[in-house]
């Protein structure tokens, strides 16, 4: 399994635009042969902050994930764009 942890930081003015593309990006990632789950949770205290969970078969089904259509629409077209901040971290399993 191949997991991915997005933290996002949007800003005060654009959370919650944010907040509506997140779950029709996880609707696309979630059709794709190789997700496992999709989860997208936001921080209660500072509602601007989110943490995106992501598992996928392999790091091939996560590189096949970021040349989809939804992720470069929505993802890096109009997610990203909207972001003060973001940082991505993967993991494997542990040995």
């Amino acid at each position: 399994m191949f997991t991915v942890i997005a933290r996002y930081n949007a800003t005060p003015e654009t959370a919650e635009e944010v907040a509506a593309l997140l779950p029709r990006l996880a609707a696309g990632s979630r059709t794709e042969a190789g997700n496992i789950s999709y989860t997208i949770t936001r921080d209660l205290e500072q509602p601007e902050r989110f943490v995106i969970v992501e598992e996928y078969r392999s790091a091939e089904d996560f590189a096949a994930h970021r040349e989809t259509t939804h992720f470069q629409e929505i993802g890096l077209g109009q997610i990203i764009p909207l972001l003060e901040d973001r940082q991505v971290a993967t993991y494997g399993p542990a040995q």
